[in-house]
């Protein structure tokens, strides 16, 4: 069966059906005969062989060999343009300053379990007076499914407040309307090359705890470019 003779497209395919794929690419191939498995054949992107033992195993057809490189490029490209959005962010922070780190790992504990969390850009005041640090997470999202993968994870919400008491989401022009993303976050848009503050978070005084200022005390700040006004 081709891609052309099923109704099935790689576009229709979710993120589940891409690492089953790919899993399936890397490895030996045994059929599981699960939903995710039947798709996969009648898109076209998987074919099953029979060895002359009667044994039976999967491999990605050509069309999926083409899929998972068509695939990987997207992903690159989302993966840069969202790098680029959090340099973006922690320049706009720096100027504001705040000192930014990305994708630093912290936990939470904001219900009855501990959370393993990576916000995008966790930022702090550049102050002394720990009282005063303001700690904020930003979560940079430029695609609306990865906006609409976390808006399904409340607990990782209420994890990042826990850490910062204020939690923003960065979105892709375009993507989402603010309206969609629930209350307790504030809002940024990019416009072009700037960022628009479309919905002002809310805030709750947070104290850093031991675990938090280890990872700071581990981690690299974001580099950013030393502005030229900050001399004048």
């Amino acid at each position: 069966m081709t891609a052309a003779s099923s109704n099935h497209t790689p576009a229709a395919l979710n993120r589940a059906h891409w690492q089953r794929l790919q899993r399936i690419y890397r490895s030996a191939g045994w059929p599981c005969q699960d939903a995710l498995e039947l798709d996969l054949l009648a898109a076209g992107l998987l074919e099953r062989i029979t060895t002359a033992g009667g044994q039976v195993f999967l491999q990605p057809s050509s069309a999926g060999l083409v899929a998972l490189h068509d695939q990987r490029r997207r992903n690159q490209a989302t993966r840069s343009r969202h790098d680029e959005l959090v340099q973006r962010v922690a320049e706009q922070l720096a100027m504001e300053g705040r000192i930014a780190y990305a994708e630093l790992p912290l936990r939470a504990k904001p219900g009855a379990r501990w959370l393993q969390l990576r916000p995008d850009v966790f930022s702090i005041r550049h102050t002394t007076r720990t009282d005063a640090l303001a700690p904020m997470v930003h979560e940079i999202k430029t695609t609306r499914a990865d906006l609409l993968g976390d808006l399904r994870r409340p607990d990782k919400r209420a994890g990042y407040r826990a850490l910062a008491g204020c939690c923003y989401y960065v979105i892709a022009e375009g993507i989402a309307d603010a309206s969609e993303i629930p209350e307790e976050c504030g809002v940024l848009q990019t416009e072009g090359e700037r960022l628009r503050l479309l919905r002002t978070a809310p805030r709750a005084p947070v104290t850093l705890d031991f675990g938090t200022w280890m990872a700071l005390a581990r981690a690299t700040p974001v580099p950013v470019a030393p502005d030229p006004q900050a001399a004048l």
